[in-house]
């Protein structure tokens, strides 16, 4: 009898598992600007790869595909050859035995129907459209355009001051930002490719931390225009900033006692302190900006009124509205709007679930920061009931594991049917529909079905809503368009058939991130500016250090750490940890300076991006 023997791995499959490895890190790392030609072929040779070779589409079909593409970036092929491209793809789509093949197949014909002049460009001129235009990729997925790599030098060489001063020339809310931003520019950091993304984020927050810089930059000479802007969050105050950079004069109108925006009534203390907003907030209207707060448009003041005065209008609201569910019970006592609890709360007004059990609907970051308040407020369990699975909750993953270390549970897969009151009209139970998830919709993301399973009764006092949010677009339906509850704008913010209106941020576009408001709010100002017939620029006079060459062993990313989770209930005290001096000097060690090497080199100068 033979014996058997336990598999271990062999020379060959270990280092085909390393292969894999690095194939990935350099995948998530791929920054856009890429030439869509050679990332199809490249994807392309490593889908035949893995194909078995039984089949025909898969065997003879991809190859033929591979050659094809070879002679489009060899500048051999004609016009005719991307039509047999696209017809070869769509039968090997079409007859492949497996997904391999016909994933391969797809992908290509994805790539040759959406970057058709790309395929042309090569074919007809022997280059790809981006040429040498290859974006550094933290500042191409940064909205607001910042310079990271300058400001992570800067913080290296122990310049904090002029690391703000380098952010600001892009984003008026340094500090903001290294606190709550989603850190976008982290997704393909190049870093990856060697061990984890820079702590991008992380890095900012330290700069804005031990920075003592609160004299603004001189403004340019007045212009003499008058500019209105109705919205003092991060949207209109970022606009308002750069106008009066320029010169402009500028008049901020807000809805409420304080500015802020969703900043202030929307995000807690606990991931973003007063004082820190307050410290932005303050440096921008130092440059001489002009505000009235508690003003309603459409009750204190009418939009046309505002119009007459100015010589242009941007109008930067945010989502401050909730959305219902629509579902029996929603009108309950006990049942709160997410935006409003947590509106309530930036304005002193604090609810007690002190011993009552919560239930919080939705599965967004609006959901988490309810979840995580609740736990604040004394809530003895907090339940997060989403549709879909955690894995498709658009939450930041980091948010929803420190709900889940502060004992938040997540019940997933449960769509709200109904919510049960007693005989007095308050909450007693929020009843769920189990779900099994599905195929994917439009949005990319796998859509949920009715299981077929009796409801799910989950006993609470407390139901808080977090579902989404919308604008207040009546005031303005007489001057701008207003489709679904969004203003509609142009892509240089100007609204059709006006004079001169504006419109950005979450009018247009509905709830966005913080950062993505800036950016609206940068770009609105320009076009703004030269709307009324001038070309200011801002710039800096920050000179970046030279880069090291001392970055390429690979390191571990430096994480903030988050204080005990017993220490968070009963107090809205700052969550996160900062890093240490210690720990950012490694973490801006491991910058690779893409600005300075590689296609970064022939990115001209350090103007903004507007």
């Amino acid at each position: 009898m033979s014996r058997l023997s336990i598999e271990t791995p062999g020379k060959a499959e270990t280092v085909i598992a390393g292969l894999y490895r690095d194939i990935e890190r350099r995948i998530s790392a791929s920054p856009p600007g890429l030439c869509p030609v050679d990332m199809s072929l490249s994807f392309l040779r490593l889908c035949h790869a893995q194909t078995c070779g039984k089949c025909v589409p898969c065997r003879i079909g991809l190859g033929q595909l591979t050659t094809l593409l070879e002679q489009v970036l060899d500048s051999t092929a004609t016009p005719e050859t991307i039509d047999l491209i696209e017809k070869t793809a769509r039968v090997i789509q079409d007859t492949a035995d497996c997904a391999i093949g016909y994933e391969a197949a797809r992908m290509v014909l994805q790539g040759v129907q959406g970057f058709r002049d790309d395929y042309l460009s090569h074919v007809e001129s022997g280059r790809c459209l981006f040429g040498w235009d290859h974006p550094v990729p933290c500042v191409a997925l940064c909205p607001a355009g910042v310079d990271i790599p300058g400001y992570i030098a800067l913080v290296r060489a122990g310049r904090y001051n002029d690391a703000v001063r380098l952010i600001r020339k892009d984003n008026p809310f340094p500090t903001v930002c290294g606190y709550v931003c989603e850190h976008p520019c982290e997704a393909h950091c190049r870093r990856s490719m060697v061990d984890d993304a820079v702590n991008i984020c992380g890095i900012k927050r330290f700069a804005c931390d031990h920075a003592d810089n609160t004299t603004p930059p001189d403004s340019a000479p007045s212009t003499g225009k008058r500019i209105g802007i109705i919205g003092g969050g991060p949207g209109g105050l970022s606009a308002a900033y750069f106008l009066s950079l320029m010169g402009h004069q500028v008049v901020v109108y807000d809805q409420r006692p304080k500015l802020g925006g969703m900043l202030r009534y929307g995000i807690p203390d606990y991931r973003l302190p007063q004082d820190k907003l307050d410290a932005d907030i303050d440096f921008i209207l130092s440059t001489g900006i002009e505000v009235h707060t508690g003003v309603s448009i459409g009750r204190d003041i009418s939009f046309a009124e505002i119009e007459n005065q100015y010589d242009a209008v941007y109008i930067s609201i945010g989502a401050h509205n909730d959305k219902k569910i629509g579902i029996p019970g929603e009108d309950a006592v006990g049942v709160h709007s997410a935006v409003q609890l947590l509106r309530d709360i930036g304005e002193g007004r604090v609810p007690d679930f002190k011993g009552k059990r919560v239930c919080v609907i939705g599965g967004g970051n609006v959901s988490m920061d309810a979840t995580r308040t609740a736990i604040r407020l004394g809530a003895s369990a907090v339940t997060c009931v989403y549709r879909r699975r955690v894995t498709d909750m658009t939450a930041l993953a980091e948010e929803i594991e420190e709900a889940q270390s502060e004992g938040c549970q997540i019940l997933s897969l449960q769509a709200p049917d109904h919510i049960e009151t007693d005989e007095t009209g308050r909450v007693t139970a929020l009843w769920t529909r189990p779900q099994v998830i599905g195929a994917y919709g439009k949005d990319g993301r796998p859509r949920p079905y009715d299981a077929d399973q009796p409801l799910l009764r989950t006993p609470c006092d407390v139901v808080i809503v977090a579902i989404g949010q919308s604008i207040d677009a009546k005031p303005f339906e007489q001057i701008a368009p207003v489709v679904r509850g969004k203003i509609q704008a142009e892509s240089d913010a100007f609204v059709p058939n006006t004079p001169h209106v504006f419109a950005g941020g979450d009018a247009v576009t509905g709830p966005a991130t913080v950062i993505r408001a800036v950016a609206a709010g940068k770009v609105a100002a320009a076009n703004i500016d030269a709307h009324l017939g001038f070309r200011h620029v801002i710039k800096s006079d920050v000179e970046i250090p030279a880069p090291h060459l001392t970055n390429m062993p690979a390191c571990g990313r430096i994480e903030l750490r988050s204080r005990p989770a017993e220490e968070c209930v009963g107090n809205f005290d700052l969550v996160k940890c900062g890093m240490t001096e210690q720990e950012v000097h490694q973490e801006t060690s491991r910058c690779l300076r893409c600005d300075h090497f590689g296609y970064g080199i022939f990115k001209g100068g350090r103007s903004s991006k507007w």
